[in-house]
């Protein structure tokens, strides 16, 4: 705890007032008690999570930001119901939603699964929550969906104190869960699960097809979906921000020597001299474990092998996940007849529409999931259906 809180201090100054809001908030797996502080540098909110015999389960630190996000133009609240479920169980149980369609069904079924780093149900960044929109989006137009929270964020301290966390644990595994949980559902058509991963999510796409040994995943989307090595995809992520902030004459002095930072971090993984049982004594990305365990995975040649239908969708606006990784997809899987591609000239990383040229300053602003990729989403699970 006490280099945890020392990290924190480093990162954000020292707290400087006593709480200044409380906020309390139950779900099916904690109740969680939320403190405003005060610190030298920002606002933090510490989020303190009791299990259900009252005693503390976990921590959540985040910077306390204000929440700007509008409802978008498709959100027809008649058109749905929500229903909260959870997914999994145990100590790495998470809580979720289940948006249905009003209307009898079964309805088909699209779990969300997250991008990188830790993020609640709706994945909230900045104004956006592209997870809620793409939920009430898509349950509008007769699809249901299933999101949770991700374990990163809803059990913090529990996944760091585990050395070897894996990619699968973060993000495979609660898919599995979410699948056995829709079997069982009157309201689900168990033979129209999808599932639609964003960003990392999408990175892990192929993980899941492999894990699905029952076969019970009917089709898989890939949301801004990397098709390259982690490492491979952080050196062009950081190439593509400084391309794109000398092209807005930014000066891109700071910004380089964070590129600077991650390219060595991607330099240092793919040295052949490190490995899983020879980790970097001072790796500066922990857990070094999750890096190295995924090394040489490569989502396009794991995909290559395996026959499950597939749509891609990719922004042309996207700073985090660029067009040559949609085009690898393309090139990739060239010998697969049943995958579908679609990319939108303006839509950034959030999967919103952007008119400037995204560098990702944008995301604080309010916004939400293009209604095209919604339509595109719901046709395609449809007519797959």
């Amino acid at each position: 705890m006490s280099q945890l809180w020392g990290a924190l201090e480093g990162q954000n100054g020292k707290i400087t007032s006593e709480a200044i809001a409380k906020h309390v908030e139950n779900n099916t797996v904690h109740r969680n008690v939320t403190y405003t502080f005060k610190t030298e540098l920002t606002r933090l909110n510490i989020t303190v999570r009791m299990n259900h015999n009252g005693l503390v389960d976990d921590l959540h630190i985040a910077a306390a930001t204000p929440d700007v996000y509008q409802k978008p133009s498709y959100d027809d609240p008649s058109a749905y119901t929500e229903q909260d479920i959870t997914v999994g169980q145990g100590d790495l149980a998470l809580p979720g939603t289940l948006t249905l369609p009003k209307g009898e069904g079964p309805f088909p079924v699209v779990i969300l699964v997250h991008g990188s780093g830790p993020s609640n149900q709706d994945a909230a960044i900045g104004g956006a929550k592209p997870f809620r929109d793409l939920a009430v989006g898509l349950a509008s137009q007769g699809v249901a969906v299933l999101r949770y929270d991700k374990v990163t964020y809803e059990h913090t301290y529990k996944v760091a104190s585990q050395p070897k966390f894996t990619l699968k644990q973060e993000s495979v595994d609660q898919v599995n869960d979410a699948v056995e949980l829709l079997k069982k559902n009157a309201h689900i058509d168990s033979t129209a699960i999808f599932v639609a991963g964003h960003s990392q999510g999408g990175f892990a796409m192929p993980l899941i097809i492999a894990e699905d040994k029952q076969h019970d995943i009917a089709g898989s989307i890939l949301l801004a979906a990397p098709s390259s090595s982690f490492a491979d995809v952080l050196t062009e992520q950081q190439d593509e921000l400084v391309e794109r902030m000398k092209q807005l004459g930014l000066d891109t002095d700071v910004i380089q020597g964070q590129a600077d930072f991650y390219k060595n971090v991607a330099a240092m993984v793919k040295d052949p001299k490190y490995s899983v049982d020879h980790l970097p004594e001072a790796f500066p990305l922990q857990p070094a474990y999750w890096w190295f365990e995924q090394r040489d995975y490569v989502p396009a040649e794991l995909a290559k092998t395996q026959n499950t239908p597939m749509l891609v969708i990719q922004g042309e606006n996207d700073v985090q996940v660029s067009m040559n990784q949609f085009q690898t997809w393309k090139s990739s899987l060239q010998g697969h007849s049943n995958v579908t591609y679609n990319s939108y000239p303006k839509v950034n990383h959030l999967l919103s529409s952007y008119d400037g040229l995204s560098i990702g300053q944008e995301y604080a602003e309010p916004s939400n999931v293009s209604k095209a990729i919604i339509d595109d989403i719901a046709k395609w699970v449809l007519k797959s259906n």
